[in-house]
């Protein structure tokens, strides 16, 4: 990042090749859209060359990116208020060859991920999912280390208990969250 910072350019697809992955992985589970997941990849790296004396080095690369895609998606939604879809076939986005009990463990977990409020799905998206550290949490949300392991403690009971709901129960979830969306 050193390098795009002071006007290397072509070292952006450097930084793309490595990070586009779980940038995609990062919008596709907190919005199950593919091409919107895709869409705001693209804004990110955009906005990345566009901040980048903004970067100050010796700050991890990885929080400044997670910052910059953070605040992507909320002036996306802000903007845009897009209608989101539910798609109850999200699985991860290389999908492994799996058993079909797993295969359909995998979508429960995705589908009760999508249930979470949004500021315990990104709190354990980023610490599961993507792997940053609570640190880079911490920074990236302006708060203590003690504070994100909270809010992922927290955030892990509720997707337990969202994934063992029974279907009625989590069918009635899913009908006032589309609500929510179209209103």
């Amino acid at each position: 990042m050193s390098q795009v910072r002071s006007g290397v350019c072509e070292m952006l697809g450097v930084l793309f090749d490595r990070y586009q992955m779980p940038l995609f992985n990062f919008f596709y589970k907190m919005t199950g859209s593919r091409p919107l997941s895709e869409d705001l990849v693209q804004e990110v790296f955009f906005r990345i060359l566009k901040y980048r004396q903004s970067y100050h080095l010796g700050t991890p690369f990885r929080a400044w990116m997670y910052q910059i895609a953070r605040n992507t998606r909320v002036d996306f939604f802000r903007k845009q208020r897009p209608e989101v879809s539910w798609d109850p076939e999200i699985e991860p986005a290389v999908a492994q060859e799996d058993s079909a009990q797993q295969k359909q463990e995998m979508q429960m977990l995705y589908r009760a991920l999508l249930l979470m409020p949004e500021e315990k799905k990104e709190v354990l998206i980023l610490s599961r999912f993507q792997g940053l550290k609570y640190e880079e949490i911490a920074q990236l949300l302006g708060c203590e280390v003690n504070t994100v392991k909270s809010k992922v403690h927290r955030a892990l009971q509720e997707l337990r208990e969202l994934f063992h709901q029974p279907d009625a129960a989590r069918q009635s979830k899913d009908i006032r969250i589309e609500k929510r969306i179209v209103n």
